[in-house]
């Protein structure tokens, strides 16, 4: 699920322009947690379990998801299309009416992003780390591996549910705080303050309409909420361990 949260910061920040004009150590409790409250390892094996479990992960290798992204506060919509190899490849275009072509790849070494407005550019630095963790294919079983600081900082209520509330930290790149449903175990939304051209910027999104494609459960709608707009990607086809177009990671020469 988290493979597009990169792309949906890519085109947040530029459709504005365009339309406006190892293993980890042990993972600490918060403090005055009780034995009510879940240890972060607790949280994360939930969430593999609740979403189809690790032989179930472990059977994909690739995937292709397409469907619609909206900007409704600009009345924009157009068509997204995101590629996924395992270990930790992916594209992702979305094609806006009247804002252009966007995409976004990572070949396993190099990120890279193209918009109508910065043309061609690769990213460096605290960008280039993100990228590095949101290409994962297996994330969800590498989290303790990618976040080797993970502290359960409580409850708190997400779209009128008890969420536990879990602070990742990797090793390089941005912190990201993680909301899990209390009941189901699934992930229901997360917060982070991501690097771009424009400077930081925070960023909540949401993960609604869980369904189950080839025994695993993902989220067929994302929600991301900024201080500028909501922007909404809704899936309507993903498939699994099928070909994908290897040409799309690797940045392209213009």
């Amino acid at each position: 699920m988290k493979h597009f949260f990169m792309f949906l910061v890519l085109i947040s920040l530029a459709a504005v322009s365009a339309l406006a004009q190892t293993a980890p150590q042990t993972t600490p409790q918060a403090p005055g947690a009780t034995e009510s409250t879940p240890t972060a390892d607790q949280l994360i094996d939930r969430f593999v379990k609740s979403i189809g479990g690790k032989d179930a992960l472990e059977k994909l290798s690739t995937r292709t998801s397409k469907g619609k992204i909206e900007i409704a506060a600009f009345n924009v919509s157009g068509t997204f299309e995101g590629q996924n190899k395992s270990p930790n490849f992916t594209s992702m275009n979305a094609d806006l009416t009247g804002a252009g072509l966007f995409r976004s790849g990572f070949d396993g070494q190099v990120a890279w992003e193209a918009n109508p407005m910065i043309g061609m550019r690769e990213k460096a630095g605290t960008e280039l780390a993100d990228a590095k963790i949101e290409a994962v294919f297996h994330r969800e079983l590498r989290m303790k591996e990618l976040f080797p600081t993970m502290v359960v900082k409580g409850k708190q209520q997400v779209a009128g549910k008890d969420a536990w509330v879990l602070l990742a930290t990797p090793k390089e790149g941005s912190p990201i705080t993680m909301y899990f449903d209390a009941q189901s175990g699934l992930i229901v939304r997360d917060d982070q303050e991501r690097e771009s051209p424009e400077g930081k910027m925070p960023i909540q999104t949401f993960y609604e309409d869980y369904r189950e494609v080839d025994g695993i459960k993902m989220p067929f709608k994302m929600r991301q909420v900024s201080p500028m707009f909501e922007l909404v990607i809704t899936l309507n086809e993903v498939k699994h361990n099928g070909p994908v177009d290897e040409a799309k990671f690797k940045k392209p020469a213009n």
